[in-house]
């Protein structure tokens, strides 16, 4: 029998502002539905941003009490994704050993670090929490969901900002390809939705500062875009060496066939379009594909008015202009760490369902941005490959190639 080195995908889950799972994230794609809203709490009062996107679900009243008192926030979306994950892809058989995590979070356990930090101030020491360290640690998120599904072959953290949960999916196919592990539970988090995270991404000017109608804050490519909406959620997926979903009869989402994990070496924060291209070139090398094969493009498109250019500059020069793109943040928001797995969803349920979601609140494409932008309604087709991008500061540029 001929060695197959295929990475396929065999589940996947979510919780996003758009549902509790990945159906429900999926299906309020399709629906051009919005999930960011006004912040409710007191302190947003004080902030120049009034908007943001939290989940539909508390993830806490989905656990049981004792564990979710331990947890962070974000190792709550964590575990629950990564279960359903492991659910949807029929809970593989394999042994511990030959089993890894690799989870993605730009901030970690920013919450429970503010949080536990303000017990302390106001109360003492007795006071903290004595899961304090465990809640606030960036590789945290893996380690529990090793914990908890059995996972021994290693649980790995990249913090690359918003291209984390990407990373974590390309770093997932290279230790199925290189032999070492035969499923990995990859994806990204993040949940940092706190006065001071906002304020601070606020004062970077990154983000929208409108407060009239909050689905329709967030606005890739449009003319009017303004900034981002920050948002909080968790995108999981199994990945499988083709011969182990083979030989039990797994179901198949697709392949994750090429990925490329660059750095652009120059600014902290600006976007740099020569870097991002370089990654999508390099992930269709590896994927063994040309740019005439990619029929869906799901771009990392935040709406900042230097990250859309930028973005759109990059997928001209090394796609061209006949593939179809979406940018689903105009619906869920930036989810940070979280994005780049959830993106990736977003273009591996369009090859499957040949169905493309509409960008929301695209009501007049920036002239700049030379590129096929779905508008309106979701566009229906068939393609065989798609490609999904992921950025974030520090020049981390993450692109990832999926087909059919």
């Amino acid at each position: 029998m001929t060695h197959d080195s295929r990475v396929l995908v065999t589940g996947v889950g979510a919780m996003t502002p758009l549902g509790a799972d990945a159906p429900s994230t999926w299906s309020g794609m399709l629906a051009g539905t919005s999930g960011v809203r006004f912040l409710a709490e007191e302190w947003a009062e004080e902030l120049p941003v009034h908007v943001a996107a939290g989940l539909t679900v508390d993830p806490a009243s989905l656990l049981p009490r004792a564990e979710a008192r331990k947890l962070d926030r974000g190792e709550q979306i964590a575990v629950l994704g990564a279960r359903e994950a492991w659910r949807d892809a029929g809970a593989p058989q394999v042994e511990p050993e030959r089993f890894a995590v690799v989870i993605g979070t730009g901030t970690g356990g920013v919450l429970s670090t503010l949080g536990q930090d303000d017990v302390f101030e106001r109360a003492g020491i007795r006071r903290l929490s004595p899961f304090a360290v465990p809640m606030l640690m960036p590789n945290g998120p893996a380690a529990w969901v090793s914990m908890d599904l059995g996972a021994k072959g290693g649980a790995r953290t990249p913090v690359s900002a918003c291209a984390s949960g990407a990373e974590a999916l390309a770093l997932g196919q290279d230790l199925i390809r290189s032999g070492r592990a035969d499923v990995v539970v990859a994806g990204g988090v993040e949940a940092c939705l706190h006065p001071f995270t906002i304020a601070a991404f606020a004062q970077m000017k990154a983000l929208s500062t409108w407060s009239v109608d909050p689905e329709t804050v967030s606005r890739p490519f449009d003319v009017k875009r303004s900034g981002f909406v920050m948002a909080e959620g968790a995108g999981m997926m199994v990945l499988e060496r083709a011969e182990s979903a083979r030989a039990r009869g797994a179901r198949v989402y697709g392949t994750l066939a090429g990925s490329a994990v660059g750095s652009s070496a120059g600014h902290i924060t600006a976007s740099d379009a020569e870097g991002q291209a370089s990654a999508m070139r390099l992930a269709l090398r590896d994927a063994g594909l040309v740019p005439a094969d990619i029929g869906v493009v799901h771009a990392h498109a935040t709406s900042t008015e230097s990250g859309d250019l930028a973005e759109a500059e990059a997928i001209s020069l090394v796609i061209g202009g006949h593939a179809a793109v979406t940018a689903t943040k105009s619906m869920t928001g930036h989810m940070i760490g979280a994005s780049g797995t959830v993106g990736a969803m977003a273009a591996l349920f369009a090859l499957r369902d040949g169905t493309v979601p509409a960008t929301r609140n695209l009501d007049e494409l920036d002239p700049r941005v030379e590129l096929d932008v779905v508008r309106g309604e979701p566009r229906t087709g068939q393609w065989s490959a798609a490609l999904a991008n992921s950025f974030g500061f520090g020049g981390h540029n993450v692109s990832l190639v999926f087909t059919r």
